[in-house]
């Protein structure tokens, strides 16, 4: 699967409301942002992950549910949630 900015947010929503136990109604987008990220895990590594440290351009994706703001993730191959109860996931990659 390829991303463009739209379907990282929208994916990035879909896991979100997933997570939370909540209707993707519930989960709003706050802002997409372009970004340059300092490795190929986009900053956001998982447990033992190793990554190629090159600068990998993609976006961050503010979402906002139940008064809480979430960020993830996404260049055009995958999307992370960075720092999602004090931990990163690799959602799709």
């Amino acid at each position: 699967m390829s991303f463009d900015r739209n379907s990282a947010a929208e994916a990035a929503k879909q896991d979100l409301a997933r997570r939370l136990g909540v209707s993707e109604g519930e989960v709003s987008v706050s802002g997409v942002t372009d970004r340059d990220f300092p490795d190929m895990s986009l900053g956001a590594p998982v447990a033992d992950e190793a990554s190629a440290m090159m600068i990998a351009t993609g976006w961050e994706i503010g979402l906002k549910a139940n008064g809480k703001s979430y960020e993830y993730r996404a260049d055009k191959y995958q999307l992370r949630a960075k720092s999602f109860e004090g931990k990163n996931y690799l959602v799709k990659g």
